[in-house]
């Protein structure tokens, strides 16, 4: 962790809170999507026991620690759209629903009332950028699935920056272009591509998407190593660079992690804790510049619900526990993917073929102790999925998974001592972290509602 001394920065921090009567020039908004406790639990044991980091992960550094309650204005159980609008809004809605209100009548972000003060406004995610928490700070729909509506409000948002893996209304359902891009370009965005599309920038209001042809709903894992996949450290630096470029003066950043989420309804929990550690360093950027501007900076951290219900165990069957996720070298996902390659070729695939794989990219039988009758069971399975074509799918909200790679990663997870509730989200609440100036606003017990409300108290103090 790159912090000179945190000890200092924190006690310093401290000192700021009490001493700052200004309101935050400089608001970092930063949301874990699918973070829960247990999730953040299960990355700081990684950062620590694995990683021997003596440090903790930035945000459990932080000198304000609280928690927020979740459940959405139709269920105990939040969903991201319902979640997302309160986390923008201060107001609670029905699932599915964005940007309004149990009637449909429209809600406004903070991000609305900051540009009317004068404040740039960033929004970047991993995940895509007319999702349900990016489009929560700029639309108003009934459902989250209005993927062409979202877009097209974007347009006339005003907003300086968005960010993530693509814009899913560009397309319609026939595979057709709509007007989308062209909506962008008659109001001054300039549509860039990938990292190397960064560099490019020249226009005060950006949208920065991952490479052309790559995946819309998923910039990738970092488990993964994608080649010129988009990051979450790459989109907070660009969002960062270019608001300080068009709005040095005051700006509100909001950065998602999406891709935590993603893996967690998938109980792939290797894939997300690399997800939440990356987030870790993407936070840092934030705090780097924070450590700059400690009377004028704000930075708080969150979730918008818990996914997974994660918990961490007693390691089963084998020893190494959390370090076996350093044997990982594919996400649950890109897995699924690749067994459901297999079956569409209807290629001659063995067992052994199938034993070396799941040897190098999971460690089984070469670091993670696989016993007679697992490997059996998974024999077993493969046959019955491979030849046979004879078994279930396991289905989730971003993917579904054959009998066998389910199998696989539960094996993985008892021996990494990962278990899980569910394969959607929980009513779990979620940590909430704060840094800076008026960071003191969170210390209470929150509900989530209360997040936006006291970033908006502060700036109109």
């Amino acid at each position: 962790m790159k912090i000179r001394n945190i000890l200092v920065a924190a006690l310093f921090a401290v000192a700021s809170l009490s001493a700052s009567a200004e309101a935050p020039k400089y608001i970092f908004y930063f949301i874990g999507d699918g973070m829960g406790m247990g999730p953040v639990m299960a990355a700081e044991t990684y950062n620590r026991t694995v990683l021997n980091n003596p440090n903790k992960l930035l945000m459990m550094q932080f000198p304000v620690s609280s928690a927020a309650m979740t459940y959405s204005a139709s269920s105990t159980v939040t969903d991201s759209a319902a979640a997302g609008t309160a986390l923008s809004t201060g107001s609670k809605t029905k699932n599915s629903m964005l940007g309004m209100g149990p009637d449909t009548t429209n809600v406004y972000s903070i991000a609305v009332d900051l540009a009317k003060m004068g404040y740039g406004i960033g929004i970047g995610t991993t995940v895509a950028a007319d999702d349900a928490t990016p489009g929560a700070f700029y639309a108003h729909v009934p459902n989250r699935g209005m993927s062409y509506e979202i877009d097209s409000q974007f347009a006339t948002s005003g907003v300086t920056f968005l960010a993530g893996a693509g814009l899913r209304g560009i397309k319609n359902s026939k595979g057709e272009y709509t007007d989308v891009l062209d909506r962008l370009a008659a109001n001054n965005y300039q549509v860039v591509y990938g990292p190397d599309g960064i560099k490019d920038i020249k226009s005060d209001k950006v949208v920065l998407l991952s490479p052309i042809g790559t995946e819309a709903n998923n910039a990738g894992y970092e488990i993964d190593s994608i080649a010129g996949a988009l990051t979450i450290t790459q989109i907070t630096e660009a969002c960062l660079k270019q608001l300080e470029n068009t709005s040095p003066e005051r700006f509100f950043m909001m950065i998602e992690g999406g891709n935590i989420d993603h893996a967690l309804h998938a109980n792939d929990g290797g894939a997300a804790i690399k997800e939440i550690i990356s987030f870790n360093n993407a936070l840092e950027i934030a705090f780097r510049f924070y450590e700059q501007h400690p009377d004028e900076t704000l930075i708080v951290v969150t979730a918008d619900h818990d996914t997974g219900g994660l918990s961490i165990v007693s390691p089963r069957g084998a020893k190494g526990g959390l370090a076996n996720i350093d044997y990982q070298r594919v996400s649950k996902e890109v897995f699924g993917q690749y067994c459901e390659g297999i079956l569409r070729s209807r290629m001659v695939y063995t067992w052994d073929d199938m034993k070396q794989y799941l040897s190098d990219k999971l460690g089984f039988w070469s670091y993670i102790k696989i016993s007679d009758k697992q490997t059996d069971k998974l024999k077993d399975l493969f046959n019955r999925t491979f030849e046979l074509r004879n078994t279930s799918d396991q289905k989730t909200l971003y993917a579904n998974f054959n009998a066998f790679a389910v199998e696989v990663f539960r094996i993985f997870n008892d021996a990494a001592g990962l278990a899980y509730t569910t394969t959607s989200h929980s009513g779990n609440p979620v940590p909430v972290y704060a840094v800076g100036a008026g960071a003191d606003e969170f210390k209470a017990l929150n509900n989530n509602t209360d997040i936006p409300r006291a970033i908006l108290r502060l700036v109109k103090e």
